[in-house]
Order: C-alpha cells, then sequence, then structure tokens
C-alpha cells in the first residue's frame, strides 16, 4: 500500500464491548475493553438480552476512549470493521449497527469482519514477523477448530468438534465443582494445586475431529457421585485429557502439512497447561509455536481490525446491507 491505513475495529459478539485502532494490520494505537463480567456473573453465564443493552449503553463512550487514546480523529480512519458473526444475535447487531451508521456518516469503507478470522489475526499483532502459511489451533467457547491458514484470507478447516467446543467444556466441568463465571481461568489455577491421576475418557476419530461431550459427561458423572473427589487433582486430569486431544490431531495435521509454524488463537488459548504443551510440541517436533499475548486471547477490538485491514487490502469490502449472522461458519 502506498499509504498507511488506519482501521477501527468494533467488537460485540459476546459480553466485551471494544473498539480498537490499529495501522496497517499490525500495529495496535488503541484498544479499549469494555467487559461485562461482573454483570454476567450472578447468573453463572451470559445473558444475551442483558449482553445487548449494555452494548448500547457503552458503544458509544468506548469509541470516543479509543479515538482518544490513539490520538487521531474520525477524519484519520480509512475503514470501519467490525465482527458481524458467529455470536449472540442481539449483541452482535449493536456493533453492526453503530459500524455501518459510522461508515455512512463518514463516507469511509466497510468490512464485515469473521469473529473467528479475528483471533487468528490476534497472533498478527503479537508476532510483526508471523506470515502464512501455517496451522491454527482455534479453542475458544463455541469454537474448537484445526484450520490451515493458506493466506490471509485463505483458510481451510481440517477438522473440527462434533458436539462441544473446549471452552465449553471447561465452562460447564468449572460449573459443577463450583467454580465461578469464568469457570476456565478458575480450571487452569486449581489445577495447578493437584495431579493429573484420574483417568478420563479420550475421543478420537479416523480424521482430525474433535469430540469434547464424553470427557465432560465423565467429570460431571464423577463428581455427582463423589462430591468428595480432589477438585485440584480432578482439574488437573481434565486439562491434561483435553490437552491431549489437541496436541494429538495437531500432531496428525503438522505430519499432512509437513508444516513448520503452528498458532494458537481463541480465549483457551490463554490456558497455561495448553501453552505449555505446544511449547514442548514445539521443541520435539522442531517447529515454531505462536500464540496471542493474553490481553488479545480474549475477544477484543484490535484483532478485528487487523483481520479487517487484510480484507480491505484484498477487496474484501461490505455494503451497508450487512446484517449479523450468529452462526457464521468461518
Amino acid at each position: 500500500m502506498e499509504k498507511d491505513i488506519y482501521v477501527l475495529g468494533i467488537e460485540s459478539s459476546c459480553d466485551e464491548t471494544s473498539v480498537s485502532v490499529v495501522k496497517n494490520g499490525r500495529e495496535v494505537l488503541s484498544n479499549v475493553i469494555h467487559s461485562q463480567i461482573d454483570i454476567h456473573k450472578q447468573f453463572g453465564g451470559v445473558v444475551p438480552e442483558i449482553a445487548s443493552r449494555n452494548h448500547v449503553e457503552a458503544i458509544s463512550t468506548v469509541t470516543k476512549e479509543a479515538l482518544l487514546k490513539a490520538e487521531i480523529n474520525f477524519n484519520d480512519i480509512d475503514v470501519v470493521a467490525c465482527t458481524y458473526g458467529p455470536g449472540l444475535v442481539g449483541a452482535l447487531l449493536v456493533g453492526v449497527a453503530y459500524a455501518k451508521g459510522l461508515s455512512y456518516a463518514l463516507n469511509k469503507p466497510l468490512v464485515g469482519v469473521n469473529h473467528i478470522h479475528g483471533h487468528i489475526a490476534a497472533n498478527y499483532i503479537t508476532h510483526k514477523e508471523l506470515q502464512p502459511p501455517f496451522l491454527c489451533m482455534v479453542i475458544s467457547g463455541g469454537h474448537t477448530h484445526l484450520v490451515h491458514i493458506k493466506d490471509y484470507t485463505d483458510f481451510e478447516i481440517l477438522g473440527k468438534t462434533r458436539d462441544d467446543a473446549i471452552g465449553e467444556a471447561f465452562d460447564k466441568v468449572a460449573r459443577v465443582i463450583g467454580l465461578s463465571y469464568p469457570g476456565g481461568p478458575k480450571i487452569d489455577k486449581l489445577a495447578k494445586e493437584g495431579e493429573a491421576n484420574i483417568e478420563l475418557p479420550h475421543t478420537y476419530f479416523d480424521n482430525l475431529d474433535f469430540s469434547f461431550s464424553g470427557i465432560k459427561t465423565a467429570v460431571l458423572n464423577l463428581h455427582h457421585k463423589n462430591p468428595e473427589v480432589n477438585k485440584p487433582d480432578l482439574c488437573a486430569s481434565f486439562e491434561k485429557t483435553a490437552t491431549d486431544m489437541l496436541i494429538t490431531n495437531t500432531k496428525k495435521a503438522i505430519e499432512q502439512l509437513n508444516i513448520k509454524k503452528v498458532a494458537l488463537a481463541g480465549g483457551v488459548s490463554a490456558n497455561s497447561y495448553i501453552r505449555e504443551s505446544y511449547e514442548n510440541l514445539g521443541k520435539q517436533m522442531g517447529i515454531k509455536i505462536y500464540y496471542p499475548e493474553l490481553r488479545l486471547c480474549t475477544d477484543n477490538a484490535a484483532m478485528i481490525a487487523s483481520a479487517g485491514y487484510y480484507d480491505y487490502i484484498n477487496g474484501n469490502i461490505s455494503d451497508l446491507t450487512l446484517n449479523a449472522i450468529p452462526n457464521l461458519k468461518i
């Protein structure tokens, strides 16, 4: 590109209202996140209607703060990018409607971004040198996908979960053993106090698909039968078994593709045991492992602005008919 491209990114797919300004897809000038965790904690999970209302209340203020921190104004923005799926439909609509309004008022291009593409792009911000092709393990509350990133906008799904996403399994296990929402980080912390000495079922397929319903159900049944079971040991055993399933399929994909770069993406990529396991995999197989810094693992607008930049320079521009698609695929 002949000039620097400033992208205003908007993320509102679940319970974070976030706005960011990113320069040339990799340099974050601001990344403001307004979290609703404390609001939803009392309900044990995200309540969609409450999330939507809070997005409406927060989005203008968050946008102004993002511009202020980036030390630019609306006229300096070249592209408006927003998440349009997957996610909670009401929450998505807030961000999409706001982005469309900005695009129209400022006469700037609009780019609708796939939320999962955003999680993958978070690696471009943390690792300025990372370029496709590479393998990416997308692990979040709603997704477990093993993806071949052929180019910035060219993706091939090699395997995915047939039932629960890994993050969903983490949260349900946490809830049944009495840990508060969000459960994933609390399992990670408690597992450090225990040992992986409880045998839990592994689920493997002939292809690269995943399944976490079996291990989730096994943990739930075990706890119901024996509520006094050692919780740190149970967390450590669950975490190890679930990670083993990820590692097994990742190894297969590395060998099939003969690839030398593997990235993690999504909220569950913040898990310390999973990161350590992939680092060990990298040493064993002589490959480079990438993962976003912790603040970019969970939902944020910087990753959306980064993905939006690559969509924009590749000609993937939306118009004002853009709508929220809650079940949008990779």
